[in-house]
């Protein structure tokens, strides 16, 4: 898709959306210094070039019993994406079983060593070792696996810099 020209005034938009999308567009116009149906009709036009993709509950993990905050390095078997007679390459395969994980809220095909990178969110150590020992090192494409887990949150932002 496309990038689409964003001005000052769209960029004064997205913060304000990015800071709280409960506001009403009303709220949105007067922060943004616009009349209330121009700052509409931004923000549709927004939405419709696919800028704001959704609008979202902010969940605190800890107060849902997702306390423990894990990063995982998979590198998988097989590296071709060619696949073989009716069969997914290993990689399709791995990424559509991770989005049947609900412990798995992001994954990112990366470069380097490893070929992907999962952002775990479980209740605890416990629930962490059944994930992988049951459903991660069960794939048949996981050839190894490299576990970190968070200390300490220091920044946690979904707001993007507009710059």
């Amino acid at each position: 898709m496309p990038k689409i020209e964003l001005d000052k005034t769209d960029r004064k938009i997205l913060a304000v959306l990015q800071a709280d999308g409960r506001l009403t567009n009303q709220e949105i116009a007067e922060k943004v210094n616009l009349s209330p149906s121009p700052c509409l009709r931004r923000i549709k036009r927004l939405e419709d070039a696919g800028v704001i993709r959704q609008y979202v509950a902010l969940l605190d993990p800890d107060k849902i019993g997702l306390g423990l905050l894990a990063y995982v390095n998979v590198r998988l078997e097989k590296h071709s994406d060619a696949p073989s007679a009716g069969t997914r390459s290993p990689r399709a395969h791995f990424a559509a079983s991770v989005d049947t994980w609900p412990e798995v809220v992001a994954c990112y095909a990366m470069t380097g060593e490893m070929d992907f990178l999962l952002r775990v969110h479980v209740e605890d150590m416990e629930h962490f070792s059944r994930f992988m020992m049951e459903t991660l090192l069960k794939h048949p494409a996981v050839l190894d696996v490299k576990s970190s887990f968070a200390l300490q949150r220091i920044k946690d932002t979904t707001a993007l810099p507009l710059v």
